[in-house]
């Protein structure tokens, strides 16, 4: 994996490109390269998973009457079957490298080559004698991507902190934003980067910016179809959709590992690749999280009914894997926050973030690729409220029932900019509208593909943004074979009966691979990623929360009234700000990643 930038159109000074590439150089530790000709400069820096000797960049191909230069953050996972397409066709390779591959594949077909990759991705390439340059990005959004549009220039990057390295990119906050970071926050609009004028290549799309002037085109989404398999069948196709798509990303020239919770999804995965591992001779590294005083303090509850501990360790000895434990304390997370902040260029999913970045720079220590179980949920059905008829039936994000409660927290000013009830729902209608669903679909039926195609959207992007920024920041790439776009294609349209099999959370899922794992983990009720229980924890975020509310003047209090913070502190609310994990020691510390925000990116307010 790596990070890539862009500018086109737009002077840009040798200061400038040495500070762009310091921005990406977590991202991409093992090297950094450039290209200029007129009217473009691409930026690259990169982690060296394939082909270390072979796949630098900016890459360059003469073919026909083009020259084309390729940027590429990514891995394609049938990247030997379009080789050999490309070499009867006539290409010659001089390494082994994917990106190499991308390079041919586009000069061969254009923008229709993303029709034929399977894998996760955002690339860039510009064609020097047409002066104009294509971008594109995976279907499932694995991959970032944003850009901005700046006086007759295109600046695009990896990270929005790249692109704030330029001087025609201002760091500016207006309504529509503020809006996001108190009523939807940690979760943005589709599409939207938060700051002003920043965007973000969608999932599915492509484009070209030719004569000052970005068109955009959508190539992939999710297609309601008539499913026609019986119920085996369909566990016969997940069983192999989901093997193989393991399986195609553990292809690697470095060491790989997997996360492991015990829980379903990250156990399937782990399990599959230790058998292909042992079939080589070598032995699987498997990775933990887990809290200092866990033990003491954890209490079970609707959405984290059970801890980890015992199920990982039932995993661990069924597959034989070298295992490795993360212990964090309550200090170890608080001192994530500013980093994590950073990491994501945006506040974020709070101590899960913290978490999640102090464990990869861990697991990056000994690995350098790693597998993880993320989005089996959003596709198979697995969360609660797929399964709470009362969440369900509700209007509006089921994974943020607290609108009212966040709108109290607005400065009047803010508040003032617009109606915060229609800023949600047109957000969440407009989502629902654009769901793909056969006429015929019966009611309940209708509403599972809403939900599937919201989660899609919303928060499983979330989750990609948090599992991309925290593991690069260490220079380490997870992959997330559940994204594979087979499996999301395949499930769409698969009744929620099937998915719902004898009525549990991915009953489907676990029926198709039961013979895999342990009947325990096979059995076990779903546990989201966990976080600590510990009171020290929330006693550190409220110390530091009330040091900021005793300040005179801090940035926070241009967003939200300083007496209604007071108010909402003293309360615990009856759903979680967002998800099922954060309660009110996230919410603070989602309050004080937001003010740290604004100080860090010096955020200056447009309302």
């Amino acid at each position: 994996m790596c990070a890539i930038a862009g500018c086109i159109n737009l002077s840009v000074s040798q200061t400038i490109i040495r500070k762009m590439l310091a921005t990406m150089s977590r991202r991409g530790p093992d090297g950094q390269g450039f290209f200029q000709s007129e009217g473009c400069t691409l930026l690259h820096s990169r982690l060296a998973i394939i082909d270390p000797q072979g796949g630098k960049q900016p890459m360059t191909l003469e073919y026909g009457p083009e020259e084309y230069t390729l940027v590429y953050n990514g891995e394609l996972y049938n990247t030997q079957e379009i080789r050999l397409e490309l070499e009867k066709a006539g290409h010659r390779f001089q390494g082994h490298s994917d990106t190499e591959v991308v390079l041919h594949a586009y000069a061969q077909w254009g923008a229709e080559c993303v029709h034929r990759f399977n894998g996760i991705f955002a690339f860039g390439v510009w064609e020097r004698k047409a002066q104009r340059l294509f971008l594109a990005r995976d279907r499932i959004g694995v991959k970032p991507l944003f850009y901005s549009e700046v006086e007759n220039g295109l600046l695009f990057a990896s990270e929005i902190k790249t692109l704030l390295c330029h001087p025609k990119q201002k760091s500016e906050l207006d309504a529509d934003g503020a809006y996001q970071l108190l009523l939807l926050g940690p979760g943005r609009v589709p599409g939207s980067g938060v700051f002003h004028g920043i965007r973000e290549l969608e999932p599915g799309w492509w484009g070209y910016y030719e004569e000052n002037r970005l068109k955009l085109h959508q190539y992939w989404k999710l297609e309601d179809y008539h499913h026609t398999d019986s119920f085996e069948e369909t566990c016969q196709k997940v069983r192999f959709l989901v093997t193989d798509a393991i399986k195609r990303q553990m292809v690697s020239d470095v060491p790989i590992g997997t996360f492991l919770s015990g829980g379903l999804d990250s156990s399937i995965i782990s399990a599959v690749c230790a058998r292909e591992m042992a079939e080589r001779g070598e032995v699987l590294p498997t990775f933990s999280v887990d809290y200092l005083n866990n033990d003491k303090y954890f209490q079970p509850g609707k959405f984290q009914p059970n801890s980890d501990d015992a199920y990982i360790e039932i995993m661990q000895k069924a597959i034989h894997s070298d295992h490795h434990w993360t212990v964090l304390t309550p200090e170890d997370l608080e001192g994530e926050l500013e980093n994590a902040t950073m990491a994501r260029d945006l506040p974020g999913m709070a101590d899960v973030d913290f978490s999640l970045l102090a464990f990869c720079r861990e697991i990056g220590e000994k690995v350098k690729v790693a597998l993880s179980g993320e989005c089996a949920d959003e596709i198979f059905g697995g969360y609660p409220w797929y399964r709470d008829p009362e969440v369900r039936a509700k209007a509006g994000f089921p994974w943020s029932q607290t609108t009212l409660q966040r709108a109290k927290l607005m400065t009047d000013q803010l508040a003032k900019q617009g109606s915060p009830t229609d800023f949600v729902m047109d957000a969440y209608l407009d989502t629902c509208r654009q769901s793909d669903i056969l006429p015929e679909n019966s009611p309940t039926e209708r509403r599972m593909k809403e939900m599937v195609n919201l989660n899609f959207r919303w928060f499983m992007q979330t989750l990609l943004d948090r599992k991309d920024r925290m593991s690069m920041y260490s220079g380490l790439e997870v992959r997330v074979p559940f994204c594979d776009y087979r499996i999301a294609e395949y499930l769409y349209g698969v009744p929620w009966e099937f998915k719902d099999y004898k009525g549990r959370e991915k009953g489907l899922l676990r029926h198709a691979v039961r013979d895999l794992l342990p009947e325990e983990i096979v059995m076990r009720k779903k546990s989201p990623y966990p976080k600590t229980f510990d009171p020290r924890y929330e006693q550190l975020m409220e110390a530091r929360l009330q040091k900021v509310l005793r300040e005179k003047e801090n940035p926070l209090f241009s967003l939200i009234d300083r007496e209604n913070l007071k108010a909402f502190l003293s309360q615990e609310s009856q759903w979680p700000w967002y998800g099922q994990l954060m309660r009110r020691p996230q919410t603070m510390a989602y309050l004080l990643q937001i003010e740290f925000w604004l100080r860090r990116y010096q955020v200056d307010f447009l309302f």
